[in-house]
């Protein structure tokens, strides 16, 4: 299916998704490029990377921003955001294991309307715009070799699950993000998704 009939069929989980999810489907309805990074509210993906029994997550440190988060890109065009995810995963941490979590609406784990504020990057100003975010899940073995990359991204490793919400410097990481996606692992659709996994013989 389409990005846009993936999102029309997720299934909110609280209030606020709802609202994210009307944002979302409202922008894709009327703006032409919004999966391109030129464009003032875009399409952006995360993918969400746990151990199979959930008790780590896999971090990536952001120079630029000073704190830990989950591995992130811009469509730049291509609306197979679940393919631009775990390519992103593969560049950020070296990570080429990793299995989708196959979930209901084309494997969307979460969706998230980020306003990102006007900032530095590079010597160069970034003016505020809107990441229309799609959040998927995966798992990986912590044994997997990662791999630091030579730019702003200084380091990748795992951390306990709970952990990730006190690292992330980003008051919009930590409050908002972190906590709904930590608390939906205890769902029992997710929870039995990431056991199938994980009762495989090998996830590398």
């Amino acid at each position: 299916m389409a990005i846009e009939d993936d999102i029309a069929a997720y299934e909110p989980a609280n209030e606020q998704e709802e609202i994210d999810k009307q944002v979302i489907l409202s922008v894709l309805g009327t703006c032409e490029n919004a999966f391109s990074r030129e464009a003032l509210a875009h399409m952006a993906c995360s993918i969400w990377v746990v151990s199979p029994d959930c008790a780590q997550t896999l971090l990536v440190f952001h120079n630029i921003y000073g704190s830990w988060s989950w591995i992130g890109g811009h469509a730049d065009g291509d609306r197979d955001l679940a393919a631009v995810a775990l390519r992103e995963l593969q560049e950020e941490t070296g990570v080429s294991h990793a299995r989708m979590v196959t979930l209901p609406a084309g494997n969307i784990y979460s969706l998230e309307v980020l306003t990102v504020d006007g900032h530095e990057k590079r010597g160069k100003y970034v003016g505020s715009h809107l990441h229309l975010n799609v959040t998927y899940l995966a798992v990986a073995s912590p044994d997997e070799p990662i791999r630091i990359k030579p730019d702003e991204n200084s380091g990748v490793k795992w951390v306990p699950t709970e952990d990730a919400i006190a690292l992330s410097t980003e008051p919009w990481i930590r409050e908002r993000i972190y906590r709904k996606l930590i608390d939906k692992l205890d769902d029992p659709v997710v929870r039995a998704a990431i056991e199938e996994i994980g009762s495989q013989k090998t996830i590398r």
